[in-house]
């Protein structure tokens, strides 16, 4: 009995000296929050103080129950396998405690999400191979016909640009998807976000937890829709100057190519637009293969004088924003970490994607700016001989008409998420029934997106000035700013001298570039709008 009240003398002391000490733990972790310095606030201190609480009540427990098996026991025999048990109590409490307080293992209770974590494992996981072709899907689009659009007002520094560019979005990519991970109290990371909303709500908690995401979901918006008016523009303008003879204009043409985009108001699921995807991108290197091939043909004529260190002052910020929206993929990268096998592999899989993207769009920019020279136009494939050019523009439009579902439905989901979502209390009700057909008002609404886009695409049919816009506009924040602000932010006490300098000098860059190329493209749109410039 004596030893009873010494242990539990013993253990209300040990347990009042953690109380102290967490305690103390959350305040300066609070106070470090509202400094911005951590993500980690009071209350989560607070909650590691009650975990070590109940933690405490749990040995205390177990301790109870071996003391009463002793008394039962009895005698000196009795005694001797009571130590015995008393040991392998202690190794089955640590290892009891072990996965209570931290992973949560052992059998959990009925309801809980341990249950499916089994059908979440079985889930289809994709290799690192895949993941690269997703990425270079992304960086390797369409949008590089604007290119060499951009050595026209850039020369050597737009090439520097292009792998400038490449660097700093493989490094960006890398650091959002580390504000993805927390180390848990055994230094192991573990991935606590899923998503680049996420990243974001995180940072701005705990003023302002929903702000982030706001944010982001607007840039996502802007972004997706431009790109579906990119489309809409490059189809047009790619059928207009495929067949100059016949009496049918630019905008004419953008009409036809959005008619046979109404449709897409109608998917519910992307399943018969991606058996495509894959014949589209191979299309779309045989192009670039193509049109590379034609300016090898005329190499002796490559005009290398042309490519100079001067800049044109007020077109090469619009040349920023093409090069930096033709590497946009930060993105879906959060979901495509997600969904790798091995995510380790993430790191290497981003090197050798942008490498590759570095080399292919210098090469395809420098060769065809050298073919053309002054004469280079906004999309390059205007620039081919007319009878090379209508096979070419062909394959190029169905390539545009079948990419346009993508970013239309991603659009399309977020709109409904961020407003149409009564389980979230958005402001407007759910757009689907019972039944989950879309209701008629929402399909309505849906066509009117169509239509928007070819609205844009009428009145603004300027491709390389709208994705300059683009690319300064919401590229450079969520490729540029965001990602550098969420590290410093949610990792800063982690991050060495030069992760901080990296990521306060990108932010600074990016926020010139992205202010200075939305200045001029504003200022591009504004004065070919003024003239009527179609070109």
């Amino acid at each position: 009995m004596a030893h009873l009240i010494r242990s539990k003398f013993q253990n209300k002391l040990s347990n009042a000296a953690t109380s102290v000490s967490n305690k103390s733990t959350a305040k300066v972790s609070g106070m470090m929050a509202r400094m911005g310095f951590q993500a980690a606030t009071d209350e989560e201190g607070l909650g590691f103080a009650a975990c070590d609480d109940l933690d405490y009540d749990h040995r205390q427990g177990l301790q109870m129950d071996i003391m009463k098996s002793d008394e039962m026991g009895g005698g000196d025999a009795g005694e001797g396998s009571g130590e015995g048990g008393m040991a392998g109590g202690e190794d089955g409490m640590a290892t009891g405690d072990s996965h209570y307080q931290r992973d949560g293992t052992g059998p959990p209770p009925s309801g809980s999400k341990a249950s499916g974590l089994g059908e979440e494992e079985k889930s289809p996981k994709i290799t690192a191979w895949e993941a690269g072709w997703n990425v270079t899907n992304a960086i390797q689009g369409m949008f590089v016909l604007g290119l060499p659009y951009a050595i026209l007002h850039g020369g050597y520094l737009g090439l520097f640009l292009i792998i400038f560019a490449a660097v700093v979005c493989c490094y960006t990519g890398k650091i959002l998807i580390a504000c993805l991970y927390e180390e848990d109290e055994d230094g192991q990371l573990v991935r606590v976000r899923d998503t680049y909303v996420d990243i974001a709500n995180a940072c701005c908690q705990p003023r302002f937890p929903s702000l982030g995401g706001h944010i982001v979901n607007v840039a996502q918006i802007i972004e997706l829709v431009m790109t579906c008016i990119l489309y809409v523009v490059v189809s047009g303008n790619l059928m207009y100057n495929s067949f100059p003879t016949l009496p049918i204009s630019q905008k004419s043409w953008a009409i036809v190519a959005t008619a046979a985009l109404l449709p897409c108001a109608f998917l519910k699921n992307l399943k018969s637009v991606s058996k495509f995807s894959l014949l589209c991108t191979i299309a779309h290197f045989v192009i670039n293969i193509l049109v590379i091939a034609y300016c090898l043909s005329r190499a002796r004529d490559w005009a290398w004088d042309k490519v100079k260190f001067y800049i044109d002052v007020k077109k090469f910020p619009i040349s920023i924003g093409i090069i930096v929206f033709s590497y946009t993929s930060q993105i879906f990268l959060p979901s495509l970490e997600g969904n790798m096998q091995k995510p380790s592999e993430f790191h290497c899989m981003m090197n050798w994607t942008h490498i590759a993207a570095c080399v292919l769009k210098g090469l395809f920019a420098l060769v065809a700016y050298l073919t053309w020279a002054d004469a280079t136009k906004e999309v390059i494939t205007d620039n081919l001989p007319s009878t090379i050019r209508a096979v070419v523009n062909l394959f190029l439009v169905s390539k545009a008409l079948l990419s346009y579902p993508l970013p239309f439905f991603a659009a399309v989901e977020v709109l409904e998420k961020s407003f149409f979502n009564e389980q979230e209390r958005t402001w407007f009700p759910n757009c689907y029934g019972g039944d989950g057909r879309l209701k008629a008002w929402g399909l309505t609404l849906r066509c009117s997106l169509v239509v928007f886009t070819l609205l844009m695409a009428i009145y603004v049919p300027h491709f390389a000035l709208l994705m300059g816009l683009t690319g300064s506009m919401t590229g450079a924040g969520l490729c540029f700013l965001l990602p550098s602000l969420f590290h410093l932010k949610l990792l800063w006490r982690k991050l060495l001298w030069h992760h901080v300098f990296f990521d306060v000098a990108i932010f600074v860059i990016g926020g010139i570039c992205a202010i200075s190329g939305f200045i001029h493209s504003m200022e591009g749109l504004i004065e070919a709008y003024k003239y009527g410039i179609e070109d």
